[in-house]
């Protein structure tokens, strides 16, 4: 799905716990989730800490999002 969007000429990120996953199925700008049960969070985390760790994966995808990428790149 990630590579139809990108044809259709959409950027798009692909956040994931197992990024070679993301390298096979050919998605371009990848950036690594936290665990998977829990790919944007962490419930042993405070409320406070939890929001900064979103925070820091969501300001990463839009780095991403905004960054013109040739091949498939992680954004760790």
């Amino acid at each position: 799905m990630v590579k139809e969007i990108e044809r259709a000429g959409i950027p798009v990120v692909h956040m994931c716990t197992v990024t070679p996953i993301s390298m096979t199925v050919g998605a371009n700008r990848i950036v690594p989730a936290v665990a998977i049960p829990y790919p944007l969070g962490n419930p042993e985390l405070t409320h406070e800490e939890e929001f900064e760790l979103r925070k820091k994966l969501i300001d990463k995808a839009l780095l991403a999002l905004t960054t013109e990428v040739e091949d498939q790149t992680i954004f760790d």
